[in-house]
């Protein structure tokens, strides 16, 4: 298996991962203060998993948008289905909840 995503494509993907993170964390009640790094990192995991494994042995004309190595389309339903599965364990492990927000006292 050989990657080819390049700097800009994997920049492009932290970023994404990153503001997924960010709004996982700011939605809801969450059970961690770490919810935003975990978060992004499932979402990072899938969304690499998915365009460099998955879609890796398609051609460049099959795909459209390639940026830098990154089947950007792919990725990001990659990285949806993961990051949400990441973040929807993390709250039931960690007692958060997608539904209410935590009062401030």
């Amino acid at each position: 298996m050989q990657f080819d995503i390049g700097l800009a494509g994997l920049g492009l993907l932290i970023v994404i991962s990153l503001g997924f993170g960010v709004v996982a964390q700011l939605l809801g009640k969450a059970g961690t203060r770490w919810l935003w790094l975990i978060a992004a990192a499932g979402w990072f995991i899938g969304s690499l998993f998915t365009s460099e494994v998955v879609w890796g042995a398609a051609t460049t004309a099959e795909l459209q948008p390639i940026i830098d190595g990154l089947a950007f389309d792919e990725s990001l339903l990659g990285g949806l289905i993961v990051g949400a599965l990441v973040v929807l364990a993390t709250r039931y492990l960690t007692g958060g909840s997608p539904f209410q927000r935590s009062t401030s006292a």
